[in-house]
């Protein structure tokens, strides 16, 4: 496994692409502590961990278009957004 720093990392990004597309990995260190791995893509990948979390019962799979929430009117709300977020934020002011 290659290890690189961010800045080298940065300034090289191409070159390590190309070394992790043909099966290489590449450690990514910030300031010599290790913080990332940098691995090819799967084909599928994805596919496969949404198809566990279905299958394990946390996920849901759509069913129908994600359009058709359009067709519905929008939400009545007891208090406008603005206000929501200014209450949410008044304890960290």
């Amino acid at each position: 496994m290659t290890t690189v720093s961010i800045s080298s990392l940065k300034a090289n990004l191409s070159r390590y692409l190309r070394h992790v597309r043909r099966g290489g990995e590449i450690q990514i260190l910030d300031r010599g502590v290790p913080v990332a791995r940098l691995i090819a893509a799967r084909p599928g990948g994805d596919d496969a961990v949404r198809d566990r979390l279905i299958a394990d019962g946390l996920l849901r799979p759509r069913s129908g278009s994600a359009a058709s929430i359009l067709d519905h009117p929008p939400m009545k709300l007891s208090t406008s957004i603005s206000q929501a977020l200014a209450e949410d934020r008044a304890d960290r002011l």
